[in-house]
């Protein structure tokens, strides 16, 4: 559909297209197309994911870091979904605000170009002697975790 118009606008101009420019559209129009469909698949099978993994609404409410860092999650719209409130690094001047889904491991969200998975574990885990000995924590990655208790 997009070649045929593009073909008719260039055409409607007077300009005659070489078989060359033609290949080039078609090749360009099959490339946004499956670009288009891989997007919609891609969704899909996260919208499958989030519907299969398990809740977290456990985890729903505030958890402490060290020195004021502060992870908060509360639920999202649909079952499975959750939005989470972050001040991860003491640089920042606001918190951030991200959407995650429940997967299998436990809540996965991105937060700037990196994919994050929020999984559960205790202090000793997170590798900060602050949060040692604590038992109710999600961590982010050794050096970042937040806890409850």
């Amino acid at each position: 559909m997009m070649v045929v118009g593009a073909a008719a606008v260039l055409a409607g101009c007077g300009a005659k297209l070489d078989n060359a420019q033609e290949a080039a559209l078609v090749q360009n129009a099959i490339a946004n197309a499956e670009a288009a469909a891989e997007n919609v698949t891609r969704e899909a099978r996260r919208e499958v994911l989030a519907e299969r993994a398990p809740e977290r609404d456990a985890w729903v409410g505030k958890w402490i870091g060290v020195e004021g860092l502060v992870l908060e999650i509360a639920k999202g719209a649909e079952p499975g979904r959750y939005r989470i409130t972050n001040m991860w690094n003491l640089d920042q001047a606001e918190p951030g605000t991200y959407d995650g889904r429940a997967s299998a491991r436990g809540i996965v969200f991105r937060r700037g170009d990196a994919r994050i998975e929020l999984v559960a574990g205790d202090g000793d885990a997170t590798g900060m002697k602050w949060l040692a000995g604590k038992k109710d924590c999600l961590i982010v990655a050794p050096g970042e975790g937040y806890c409850r208790d």
